[in-house]
């Protein structure tokens, strides 16, 4: 699977790979796989997202989560609103409820079992180049607002990916939402790239000398995330 262009757009994409799925699962499944992961990307700018682009990664979501747990895995389903651009957060929280309607409205006309999933959604927060950007309040409040309208209380977790924000910006945003809303209907943690991997990258350099130094980094970040996912995360310890 991977994003290709998208017919009839000019800047937007689709994420292929549908075909031959079924089998594929079938394979992953022999080899011990429990989770499958397919992620789709909204880009934001004068001219974009289309509803035709959202709608068609919508669909494809939903295809591949059926298919899934047909095949015996829990999908995890990633519609991205990327960071890049100067939006501001009420733009990004415009595509991100469109998104997240379109994606649930799928999944529901493709029966897929909410129980049976993982949602893995970007923040809403404002664009990398924004001229004002929010801060971690309201980004924890515009973000959980919107969870709240788009996902059924039926799916058990929602795993935040980073998205391109800093590490320490990622587990702040994490934990600020854990502080602040405690009776959610679904668990809020991460599934980070760049943020958990990051300080890693940076200590191991790709030399041998250095991979228990890497290892290190990656259990602290690991480590003050999980404490972000209580809302137990002080930042003056990183």
């Amino acid at each position: 699977a991977g994003a290709k262009p998208l017919a009839g757009s000019e800047s937007e994409t689709i994420t292929e790979g549908l075909d031959g799925l079924r089998d594929r699962v079938a394979e992953y499944v022999d080899l011990g796989a429990k989770f499958a992961k397919w992620r789709a990307v909204i880009r934001i700018s004068a001219e974009v997202p289309t509803g035709y682009a959202i709608h068609t990664n919508a669909h494809a979501l939903a295809r591949y989560a059926k298919i899934c747990q047909e095949g015996g895995l829990v999908p995890i389903v990633e519609p991205e609103v990327l960071m890049d651009g100067d939006h501001d957060l009420n733009m990004c929280q415009q595509v991100t409820e469109e998104t997240l309607n379109s994606v649930f409205g799928e999944l529901y006309a493709q029966e897929v079992a909410l129980e049976g999933m993982i949602l893995k959604p970007n923040m809403v927060i404002s664009g990398l180049d924004a001229k004002n950007r929010a801060d971690f309040d309201e980004v924890a409040d515009e973000t959980v607002n919107t969870l709240l309208r788009c996902v059924p209380a039926a799916v058990p977790g929602i795993m935040f990916l980073s998205g391109g924000q800093s590490e320490i910006d990622a587990t702040m945003h994490l934990n600020v939402m854990n502080v602040k809303y405690r009776n959610l209907p679904w668990k809020l943690s991460y599934s980070y790239g760049r943020a958990l991997q990051a300080s890693a990258l940076k200590a191991w350099l790709g030399e041998t000398a250095n991979i228990v130094s890497a290892q290190d980094a990656l259990m602290s970040r690991a480590s003050l995330n999980s404490a972000a996912c209580a809302g137990e995360y002080q930042p003056e310890i990183t």
